[in-house]
């Protein structure tokens, strides 16, 4: 047990009490961590610039808003009476806490200088040594001018973010129509929002006099009261850290590195601090807000001690617990949205993102203008992204995809260059390769035909082309380039582990839980009859029966088979496209496309195949919708979890079912020369190129890859600038100028923006995913997949950062823990891979073949493998023999064909020869051990891998005894200074 009296002392010091500095120990402080809150500690003002300027400035500076052009005419509701006495008691809580309680981290708005000790001080027991704390050194912060504050704060007034007293933030915006039927509704919900201690102000639209604009303001009082109720965690002290002889030794190391590193020229990626001042390392304790422990939280200003995202969260919660009707579920904003009541309810942006002066001049705005310069800008997309920034603005959920999204851009980059190197290495040992040399040089061998009536015969040396493509991506490096993508999936994810943990404790979400959702208006008009007790929340609500849902979830995956079905008959009308084009391009009047007739067969089928993908997308999305709203999800998170798996089953079967064609199927039934299979009796089936099926494999997935990107590159972007673009049109049709259009207030700027996807991330998380499929499941038949991922996500990274900056609506701040369902889908695609990159080694490819040939039938046999010498002969022992005469067109004499049969002169004519049986062997051998061991490998690498760095862990659990003992110390101290005022005896223990 730590002696308390030495608790005292060290919170005596923390506080600038006279202690001595003798009894502590100075060393360098390790690396500190980011938190989510900013730390207030070292200052007794709110840090007022974003590089001098700030979109977060003290009310009680402004001056009353002038009111904007076309809203003279404006009204205003009145303030209730209840309102009233809430701003009144909220100001007497204040003047209550500084005065009662004596803390000075409630003296707010004094500009003063400020000097605290950001250390951790205190005599611990014979079980903690003065040594193991680290202290940071004394600290001095002055305060802006008030000029500067006031002027700045006008400008934010007038701009649309104040009510129009110009002192209460706007925190929500919510828009109806006038003409909507749904008063009654409106009026009790608002009523009841101003019950809850929410302000309200009506204002109308200037573009459209049928919309009206109501703002939410919600008061100092109100937020410690739902902070407190959300468990909402806060900063009240400054770390101090826990250090051991090795961390000691590792921060020395640590500190000449720095030192040798500031000699080396300063790394481009890295964001300049200077430019993102509002990204200071903060590092604080943070604790779950409480009122009657307000006086240990570093309450420096009462506006800014809770951040606009975090307000905003605060009143979203209201708005979902608020009812507008008598009844349990007659309740929440989101049911309001759904009937019509409210046209949409939103949080405002902090400003516009652009600015008349430069930045590095003047400084940004607010954090909008600081996102869009350093963030959503093209020229700073080889810049790290600001992670702490985006979660501040956008909320933790935004801010893991994006971290997510970055991560999985930056272990591309190895990938990339493996599979560069790769192609590279087949391009420059193209023309020494035995094989290609081979079939260029057989200007003798006749192959047999490949169509029924408009084929000729050709020379092998006239596919001399595509067999110095097909040694591009099918040479050497492919099994090693196969092993290492499965490995490198397995080290992506469980890095993201630890990434993610990393985040969650950088964002104070450690100890965050999701609160008990609310269930779904459909689901409780449905099963409204049946009741049940929740377990968790201890109240009766609506069940639904398991027969019911068993019976629901029977048909809707009878429905998803339905859809797959229809997958594979639209692949299936593909084929016969294939097989029909295949003999009228034979035929074809241009030289080119009759001489290269398979090249435009392959080209227009995976053309008509991209079409019929992006067609059956949109009937995909439906029907999910569907067969989900038909399962009748109990919550929101429920049915999205669902939702996303049905659409991933949906597209992934969708853009990969041809590339299985192609891959394992293409050329494996079509027969031999006289005895070819035909589909319906009529269609000659279609055979691989004599070179092999890989070059219409690599052509397939990269054409299908670059289109899908370029169309959803168009989609995020590209649309919402045309619908931006449409409405600014028809604003202009309604008679307003531009100089009106530039006046309108922030509010009415957002409400004209796009809202965010109905889904939320879902569309984002989907693109990705199905990004990584192609970038692992087939990678070893298309070694530059992680290349074009690489560059296509370099240019989402910028794309997704400007649609949520300029063309979105901002959305609800909310948590989040990690990614969801998506990380089980990457984990299950990661397992695909390896199976999927086996069989396309073993039988796609022909590097079996040639494997079995150099050490079994070439010239090195049972000599070892010895380079491309070995495979002389492997062209034509690879090539069997047809006697032309067989086919009664004319022809005589003999042609070849791919396969491994006995001539028509042996005993048993066109037999499979003893090879075959040897390579079929071989094939599946390679599968079974490939399979084992690269699962082997990533399940090594997976248990060497931690979730959570370890000295993640002891970080945490050291702050958790820090923060229960200095808890202990800030309530001991109150309650002695309690007796102290009271006149009571000054005791050193607990009461």
């Amino acid at each position: 047990m730590v002696h308390h009296s030495g608790s005292i002392q060290c919170f005596r010091q923390q506080k600038g009490m006279n202690t001595s500095k003798s009894e502590t120990v100075k060393e360098h402080p390790l690396k500190p961590s980011r938190r989510s809150m900013p730390c207030l500690v070292q200052s007794q003002t709110h840090p007022q610039s974003l590089s001098k300027h700030s979109s977060f400035l003290q009310p009680n500076r402004v001056q009353p808003q002038p009111l904007s052009a076309g809203t003279s005419t404006a009204t205003v509701d009145v303030v209730s009476e209840r309102a009233k006495v809430v701003e009144t008691l909220e100001n007497n809580l204040l003047k209550l806490s500084n005065t009662e309680y004596g803390d000075p981290f409630l003296d707010v708005g004094k500009d003063k200088d400020t000097y605290t000790d950001d250390s951790e001080h205190g005599n611990y027991d014979t079980r903690t040594d003065q040594s193991l704390l680290i202290q940071n050194r004394l600290t001095r912060q002055k305060t802006e001018p008030r000029t500067k504050s006031s002027l700045k704060s006008d400008a934010m007034a007038s701009s649309g973010l104040f009510f129009k007293d110009g002192k209460k933030r706007i925190d929500y915006i919510l828009v109806y129509k006038k003409s909507s039927p749904q008063v009654e509704k409106r009026s009790t919900f608002e009523k009841n929002l101003r019950a809850e201690g929410l302000m309200l102000e009506r204002e109308p639209a200037v573009t459209n006099s049928d919309i009206m604009f109501v703002k939410v303001h919600c008061p100092w009082e109100t937020l410690c009261k739902y902070a407190e109720r959300m468990n909402i965690r806060m900063p009240f002290r400054k770390k101090c850290y826990y250090t051991d002889w090795r961390s000691k030794t590792m921060g020395s190391l640590q500190r000449n590195m720095r030192e040798l590193k500031s000699w080396l020229p300063r790394n481009p990626m890295k964001l300049d601090k200077e430019a993102l001042p509002d990204l200071e390392e903060t590092d604080c304790y943070t604790a779950p807000f409480s009122r009657a422990r307000i006086h240990h939280f570093t309450i420096n200003n009462k506006d800014s001690f809770f951040s606009n995202s975090t307000r905003s969260r605060i009143v979203h919660h209201v708005l979902q617990r608020t009812k507008y009707e008598d009844g349990k579920s007659k309740m929440g904003i989101n049911r309001l949205l759904n009937n019509g009541t409210y046209e949409a309810a939103f949080p405002p942006h902090e400003g516009s993102h652009k600015s008349r002066h430069p930045i590095k001049t003047h400084g940004a705005q607010n954090h909008r203008h600081l996102l869009y310069e350093r963030w959503a800008r093209w020229g700073m997309w080889y810049k790290y992204q600001p992670l702490d920034l985006i979660r501040r603005y956008f909320g933790e959920k935004i801010g893991l995809y994006f971290a997510w999204l970055g991560w999985y851009t930056g272990m591309l980059i190895p990938a990339a260059l493996v599979g560069l190197f790769v192609f590279l290495y087949g391009l420059f040992t193209m023309d020494s390769s035995q094989v290609s040399k081979e079939i260029c040089e057989a200007n003798e061998t006749i192959m047999c035909p490949m169509c029924e009536r408009n084929c000729t015969l050709q020379k092998l040396n006239e596919s001399c082309i595509y067999a110095k493509v097909t040694h591009l991506f099918d040479n050497g490096g492919t099994v090693f380039f196969a092993i290492f993508m499965a490995i490198w999936a397995t080290v992506f994810l469980e890095f993201w582990k630890r990434r993610r943990a990393v985040l969650t404790y950088d964002w104070d979400l450690i100890d965050w839980e999701d609160e008990e959702e609310e269930l779904r208006p459909q689901f409780e008009a449905k099963y409204s009859q049946v009741e049940r007790v929740n377990p968790i929340t201890g109240k009766p609500e609506p069940f639904q029966p398991f027969p019911d849902k068993l019976s629901r979830l029977m048909v809707s995956v009878s429905g998803i088979f339905f859809m797959i079905s229809l997958v594979l008959t639209a692949v299936f009308a593909v084929v016969v496209y294939r097989l029909v084009a295949m003999e009228q391009f034979a035929s074809f009047k241009w030289y080119f496309i009759k001489k290269y007739w398979q090249f435009a067969t392959s080209g227009t089928g995976v053309c008509i195949n991209f079409m019929i993908i992006m067609s059956l997308n949109v009937v995909y999305e439906k029907v999910a919708y569907l067969l989900t709203d038909l399962e009748h999800p109990r919550t929101e998170s429920e049915w999205e979890n669902s939702f996303a798996l049905k659409m991933f089953l949906f597209q992934f079967v969708n853009l990969n079912s041809s590339i299985f064609y192609i891959a394992f199927f293409l050329g494996r039934f079509a027969g031999r020369p006289g005895k070819y299979n035909k589909l319906f009796n009529r269609w000659r089936l279609e055979e691989c190129h004599p070179s092999g099926c890989l070059i219409d494999l690599c052509l397939q997935m990269g054409v299908i890859m670059v289109l899908k990107q370029m169309w959803n590159n168009f989609m995020e972007l590209g649309y919402p600038l045309l619908q931006n673009w449409w409405s600014r049109r028809k604003m202009k049709r309604r008679g307003q100028s531009m100089e009106n259009k530039i006046s309108l207030p922030q509010w009415e700027k957002d409400w004209n923006l796009q809202p965010m996807n109905l889904h939320g991330l879902m569309d984002e998380y989907l693109e990705m995913v199905l990004q990584f499929g192609f970038t692992t499941i087939f990678v070893a038949a298309f070694p530059l997949a992680p290349l074009l991922a690489l560059l296509n996500n370099i240019i989402e990274i910028r794309l997704d950062a400007y649609k949520f900056v300029t063309q979105w609506r901002r959305p609800m701040p909310a948590r989040a823990t990690d990614i969801g369902i998506w990380y089980g889908i990457l984990e299950g695609i990661g397992v695909l891979a390896v199976i999927t990159n086996a069989f396309v080694i073993a039988i796609t490819s022909d590097y079996i073949p040639r494997f079995v040939y150099a050490y079994k039938y070439g010239p090195c046999t049972d000599q070892g493998y010895r380079q491309e010498k070995c495979l002389k002969g492997y062209v034509n022992s690879s090539l069997s023999v047809f006697d032309l005469s067989e086919l009664g067109m004319g022809y005589s004499g003999y042609c070849r064909y791919r396969d491994y049969r006995a001539p028509p002169w042996s005993s048993t004519p066109y037999e499979f020869t003893l090879q075959f049986w040897h390579v079929l062997a071989a094939r599946l051998a390679f599968i079974i051990v490939f399979e084992h061991l690269v699962f082997g490998i990533k399940s090594f690498i997976a248990y060497l891998i931690p979730d959570m760095p370890k000295d993640l862990c002891d970080r945490m659990r050291r702050e958790k005894y820090l923060v229960q003992e200095m808890m202990y110390e800030a309530e001991l101290e109150h309650l002695q200074r309690e007796r102290k005022k009271n006149g009571k005896q000054y005791h050193h223990e607990w009461p």
